[in-house]
């Protein structure tokens, strides 16, 4: 599939004219749907005989004229093509005499895009005729609209700025509004009335003045770009939310011109009352996500801190230490929580936790001496629930290499993360005396090096013990872990 941007580097267009089209592509919606017809770029070649089909659009309000993608596709040397003639005349041309395509009888009318005394390009609209739909208000309404953009875009004066959001700006579908410059609503599409009769207002929009009508049902008014009247009155461009008690509606302002002056107003609305109300829901389902997260973590710190008052009060060696891996465990997925309430996403900045859980390690994993923990590159993003499990095998690798590879006297772990794709590698080193020759981790009773294993193959990862190779003596453990972000079971 060509791209716009392929086909209009082949160009000698310069960058102006070039972003000039590109704010023509992101518009021309308007233009599509309110002639029911499908819009095709024509862009000129070197020697303003060949033509190439930049972009093309079908409109969402009646059948398309043209089966097939056109863009990539070229004219060639063709003096009779319309799109040849609109090009050399720098003038509107038309045909109706319903040629056929693909056995559909199609009008074509070929806009040129003249800007700074030159043409850029040309739009070709192409309606299919057998299913043009039964004359009657909304039809008529919008052809009228159409002739007024074609004739702004021959112009220069079309697109509009500043442009719309293609995930929020109103569509003709969504509800059309046509009023005089002065205001006086002309004609507003069947789902522009049922939009602001949900808005409050019983009554037909034709007669009434779209500024006085809109402030009046309006309260608690959330505005965009000037202020509100300004917005409505028409004389700029402008895009705006109005909301009450019963609806929210957002509303772009188009003015229209003929020969430069002003020719009446095209009002877009869509009705974004349900769309705000998920907004709202997805707000306060966050906001307790965070909180139930943050409670979790306080009581993680409680029960830490239980296990640490109950390790104090023991005699036996044993339990004080399975107590304070128990309580290093718990504060390892303590951190996790904490993180997820300040910032609650699909991924978390590991980093930030892999950073607190090492001056975890150097506070309380050396019985004696002095142990320091660092970390030398990035874990990137890693998914949310992948998270708890990956602090706590953090946390059991480091606590193992203190307690068994420095035999918990002076020394220093390090980590060593880094990324290959969703591919992650994390080396954990130590600077002991390494592992013993006849070392089997297959026949080890170590609890840490189960619960390593075990959430490392339940994350679908692999996990290896040796002694160093790099010339220094210790211990390394790896873990690699695909981190593709999971789908929910």
């Amino acid at each position: 599939m060509v791209s716009m941007s392929e086909v209009l580097n082949k160009t000698a267009l310069s960058d102006q004219d070039k972003g000039w089209l590109r704010s023509l592509v992101n518009e021309w919606h308007l233009l599509a749907d309110t002639s029911f017809s499908d819009l095709i770029l024509w862009v000129p070649g070197p020697d303003d005989n060949i033509f190439w089909a930049a972009a093309q659009v079908r409109p969402t309000t009646g059948p398309t004229a043209l089966e097939d993608e056109v863009v990539g596709e070229e004219i060639n040397y063709d003096p009779e093509h319309l799109v040849t003639t609109a090009y050399l005349s720098r003038a509107i041309c038309e045909t109706s005499e319903n040629q056929l395509h693909a056995g559909i009888p199609v009008d074509v009318w070929a806009i040129p895009i003249v800007r700074d005394g030159h043409c850029i390009g040309v739009v070709e609209r192409h309606t299919n005729q057998m299913g043009v739909r039964a004359p009657g208000a909304l039809e008529d309404s919008y052809l009228e609209t159409a002739d007024v953009l074609s004739d702004m875009l021959w112009r220069g004066e079309f697109p509009v700025d500043p442009p719309s959001d293609p995930t929020l700006s109103p569509k003709v579908g969504d509800g059309v509004i046509t009023a005089m410059p002065s205001g006086v609503i002309t004609y507003a599409s069947p789902n522009a009335i049922s939009a602001y009769r949900h808005f409050g207002h019983p009554a037909d929009l034709e007669g009434e003045e779209m500024r006085q009508l809109t402030t009046s049902l309006a309260s608690g008014l959330s505005e965009v770009g000037q202020s509100f009247g300004s917005d409505l009155s028409g004389r700029d461009v402008g895009e705006l939310e109005v909301e009450n008690e019963r609806a929210a509606l957002r509303i772009r302002v188009v003015p229209m011109t003929v020969e430069g002056q002003p020719a009446g107003v095209l009002y877009l609305v869509r009705d974004m009352t349900e769309l705000r109300q998920r907004d709202r829901q997805l707000v306060t389902k966050d906001a307790t996500i965070r909180e139930i997260h943050h409670r979790v973590k306080n009581n993680l710190q409680t029960v830490a801190a239980l296990l640490r008052l109950q390790s104090r009060r023991m005699d036996s060696e044993e339990a004080k230490g399975a107590l304070k891996d128990a309580m290093s465990r718990v504060a390892a997925i303590a951190v996790v929580h904490e993180i997820l309430s300040q910032a609650f996403d699909e991924e978390v900045v590991f980093d930030d936790v892999a950073d607190r859980i090492l001056r975890m390690v150097g506070d309380v994993s050396a019985s004696s001496g002095r142990v320091v923990a660092r970390r030398t590159g990035s874990f990137g993003l890693v998914p949310a629930d992948a998270a708890t499990s990956l602090s706590l095998v953090m946390t059991e690798l480091c606590q193992n290499a203190v307690e068994h590879g420095l035999h918990s006297s002076s020394g220093t772990v390090e980590v060593y993360p880094h990324r290959e794709g969703p591919q992650l590698f994390v080396d954990v080193l130590d600077e002991g005396e390494g592992l013993p020759d006849d070392f089997d981790m297959t026949n080890t009773n170590s609890l840490g090096l189960s619960i390593v294993q075990t959430l490392v193959s339940d994350l679908g990862g692999s996990f290896l013990l040796s002694s160093r190779a790099d010339g220094h003596q210790g211990t390394r453990a790896r873990v690699e872990l695909p981190l593709t972000r999971r789908s929910p079971q």
